[in-house]
């Protein structure tokens, strides 16, 4: 039996106005699965969990005056969530058209060797999702994008 306690060490938790209606749309456009869902005795959702691949991240409401989705912020992510996604990145992206996010970032192959796309679900996060198409060394990379990197394993 999986432990339930154990976690990986970052989790991200992101806040909605209407949480079930995220929960069910992260679902159908990103392929995301429920976890865990906690109500409370009125049926609002007290904690949600959804979970893609080895990661997951946490969904609530805007419960207190400090948390806020960015449907009530005009917008603002102070965040992005990004997904590495094993294949199917171009089919992933059409998924997500489909279903009604807006794909601010068309795919498109990187320097550092990988294909990403950002989207934005229907409050406003954003959301970046890449696949790895080749190995890019450090230098390669470089020469590439005129940067200087640090750290590149």
């Amino acid at each position: 039996m999986p432990d339930a306690y154990r976690r990986p060490t970052f989790a991200a938790a992101l806040l909605y106005k209407h949480p079930f209606a995220a929960l069910d749309w992260l679902e159908k456009a990103f392929g995301f699965e429920r976890s865990m869902v906690i109500t409370d005795s009125s049926g609002n959702l007290s904690h949600a969990e959804m979970k893609f691949g080895d990661g997951y991240f946490m969904i609530g409401g805007e419960w207190a005056d400090f948390v806020s989705s960015p449907e009530s912020t005009g917008g603002k992510n102070t965040q992005t969530l990004h997904v590495q996604l094993n294949d199917g990145l171009d089919a992933h992206c059409e998924r997500a058209r489909a279903a009604g996010a807006e794909i601010i970032r068309e795919p498109e192959d990187q320097v550092y060797g990988d294909r990403v796309y950002m989207a934005k679900d229907p409050e406003g996060h954003v959301w970046s999702f890449a696949q790895n198409l080749r190995y890019v060394s450090r230098e390669e990379a470089e020469k590439a994008s005129g940067l200087k990197i640090e750290g590149w394993v």
